[in-house]
């Protein structure tokens, strides 16, 4: 197991440490819920991790078997419900492939991107629509 610690430091905003490297970052209320906006919400890392988890779960891939994916991206959107219990309602994202690549490749990390731990975790709960432009990126 990972270990992570937060601390609430007040005005909506904590701190979190990711144990084994130290490393830390911030979040912050969004402005649409009584926050500054300063720093990421817990949402918007929620579909941050989404956008990583397939960059990086693509990369091990394309390590493994050869393939450049430097110059991925994901572009993700985040929208809240409306009404009611206030929840992600929808994450979208982009994901452009890099150049260069052959159509057996493309698939292959679309399979892999598909299959990312976040994506599977979070299906059923938070709906999303994934868009894959495999030759877009550079």
């Amino acid at each position: 197991m990972t270990t992570m610690t937060c601390r609430y430091e007040g005005a909506l905003r904590c701190t979190a440490e990711h144990a084994p490297s130290g490393s830390q970052l911030i979040t912050d209320a969004p402005v649409d819920n009584q926050g500054k906006g300063e720093a990421f919400s817990p949402t918007d890392l929620v579909a941050t991790a989404l956008a990583t988890c397939l960059l990086t779960v693509m990369g091990i891939v394309a390590e493994r078997e050869g393939m450049v994916l430097e110059g991925a991206r994901v572009r993700v959107e985040k929208g809240m419900t409306g009404s009611g219990e206030r929840r992600i309602a929808l994450l979208e994202a982009w994901i452009d492939l890099p150049a260069g690549l052959d159509d057996g490749q493309r698939d292959v990390l679309i399979r892999a991107g598909e299959r990312c731990p976040v994506k599977v975790s979070l299906e059923g709960c938070v709906p999303m629509r994934l868009h894959w432009n495999p030759a877009a990126a550079g």
